[in-house]
């Protein structure tokens, strides 16, 4: 299993950024490997709701289907993905205030390739450290993009 984690400070409201991260039709803004939304759960965020994405890392596009198995706005969001071959993710997004109209914002990755130890050694080889620089990237993104609406 690979796990992904990394943290940003927004200059924003904890609520502000929340209803940015939470809405599907806005992904393409922040997230550097989103390609595409295929479908999603209309209404506000709950236990149960689903999308469907396509992403793209290393030029191979692949297709998860997402649901939150764990919410409780404004501070706690939890995906769980199916991907391509049985592979599996497992999304968590953690906002808490940190005075001062600020919020940080931790994100974790955790993500199972399917072949046991084989397909784990296969994936440190093909993706090695992408995850880590993409999901640094996109904070970035989510940063710039929240702190320019407020």
């Amino acid at each position: 299993m690979s796990i992904v984690h990394d943290r940003i400070r927004i200059a924003a409201p904890v609520e502000r950024v929340w209803t940015v991260v939470m809405d599907p039709k806005r992904l393409h803004e922040w997230v550097s490997i989103h390609r595409s939304l295929e479908a999603f759960s209309e209404g506000p965020p709950r236990k149960g709701s689903t999308m469907e994405q396509s992403l793209r890392i290393r030029g191979v596009t692949f297709h998860v289907q997402w649901t939150l198995v764990e919410v409780k706005a404004p501070s706690l969001a939890e995906w769980e993905g199916r991907g391509p071959a049985h592979s599996r993710a497992r999304t968590r997004y953690e906002l808490t205030s940190d005075g001062d109209q600020h919020t940080m914002f931790d994100y974790t990755n955790e993500f199972k390739t399917p072949g046991g130890r084989l397909g784990v050694v296969a994936s440190r080889v093909i993706v090695g450290g992408v995850s880590q620089r993409e999901a640094h990237t996109s904070l970035k993104r989510l940063k710039a993009l929240v702190e320019s609406e407020t």
